[in-house]
C-alpha cells in the first residue's frame, strides 16, 4: 500500500487563499477620520501578510526553502494571527525537518482557530507521520465531521492511511469506507480501499469496488491494478485478463503494466 497522505484541496494551495476586509468608515469627525485610516493601514498590512503568504507558499512549491521561510516569517510578523501563515510555516519546517517549530507553529495555527478543519486535518497528518496514531485520528476525524469541511473525504482517507500505517488494518477499513460513501469517485480512497479488501482476504469486495468506480470514474493505473489483483485472488481468469489488457493498452509504460506484464511472464 502507498504510504500517502492526501490532504484535499491541495495542502500549499489551500493555503494561497487568502483576502484583505475592505476598510470601514463610520460616524464623522476627527475620531472616526483616525479610526480609518487605522483601518486602512491594517489592511494594506493584511494584504502584505497575503501576499508574502501567496509568496512563501510558491517557493515552497518550487523547492526554493530558503525563501520560503524568509517570505512567511515576513508575514508572520504582519499578521501574527493568521492561521494559514503558521499552517504554513509548520509544513515548511516539516519539510525542512525541524520537528520542534514544525509542531509549535501547529499548536499556534490550533490555539488560534481550534475548530478550522483545514489546521485540523493538517495537523493530524502531522501526528501521524510521527506514530502518534490516535492523536492524529482523532483531529482527522474532528475535521472530517466538520459541516464547513469541503473535502471529509480526505481526512476519512488521511485516518485509513495512518491507521493501516499502525498495521491497524480492520480500522483502516472503516475509515476508507466512509471517505467513498461520501465521495464514490474519490480515487485514492478507492484504490487505498481495495488493497485493504484484498489484504484481509475480501477480494470479491475489492473487484465490486473497482467495478462500481470504473462505471462513474477515470480509469487509472492504480485502480486497474487494483481490479487485476483482486480478480487473480478470485481465480477469475477473464477479469484478469481484461485489465491486463488495458493496463497494457491505456498505461503501456506505467509500473502498474509492467508489473502485470512480468507476472504474466512467470
Amino acid at each position: 500500500m502507498k504510504t500517502i497522505i492526501y490532504a484535499g484541496l491541495g495542502i500549499l494551495a489551500l493555503l494561497a487563499v487568502g483576502c484583505a476586509s475592505k476598510p470601514k468608515v463610520t460616524g464623522s469627525g476627527t475620531s472616526s477620520s483616525n479610526n480609518a485610516i487605522a483601518e486602512q493601514s491594517s489592511s494594506k498590512t493584511q494584504q502584505a501578510a497575503s501576499l508574502n503568504l501567496q509568496l512563501g507558499v510558491d517557493y515552497m512549491q518550487i523547492g526554493n526553502l530558503q525563501v520560503a521561510e524568509q517570505k512567511l516569517l515576513k508575514a508572520q510578523e504582519e499578521n501574527p494571527r493568521d492561521p494559514q501563515v503558521h499552517s504554513a510555516l509548520a509544513l515548511l519546517y516539516v519539510r525542512i525537518g525541524n520537528d520542534t517549530k514544525a509542531n509549535a507553529q501547529y499548536k499556534e495555527a490550533l490555539r488560534l482557530a481550534p475548530s478550522d478543519p483545514v489546521v485540523l486535518n493538517f495537523y493530524g497528518v502531522y501526528l501521524c507521520g510521527k506514530g502518534r496514531t490516535d492523536e492524529g485520528v482523532k483531529y482527522l476525524t474532528q475535521a472530517a465531521q466538520n459541516q464547513l469541511y469541503q473535502t471529509p473525504w480526505a481526512a476519512y482517507t488521511n485516518a485509513g492511511l495512518c491507521l493501516h500505517d499502525a498495521k491497524r488494518i480492520p480500522e483502516s477499513e472503516q475509515y476508507f469506507l466512509r471517505a467513498v460513501s461520501i465521495k464514490p469517485n474519490f480515487e485514492q480512497a478507492v484504490v487505498q480501499l481495495g488493497l485493504v479488501e484484498i489484504e484481509l482476504q475480501h477480494p470479491a469486495d475489492a473487484a465490486r469496488l473497482v467495478r462500481e468506480y470504473l462505471a462513474i470514474g477515470q480509469a487509472s493505473a492504480d485502480v486497474l491494478l487494483v481490479g487485476w489483483r483482486a480478480a487473480q485472488q478470485l481465480d477469475d481468469q477473464e477479469a484478469t485478463a481484461r485489465y491486463a489488457k488495458r493496463l497494457q493498452s491505456e498505461f503501456p509504460t506505467s509500473e502498474q503494466a509492467r508489473a502485470v506484464g512480468d507476472a504474466g511472464h512467470k
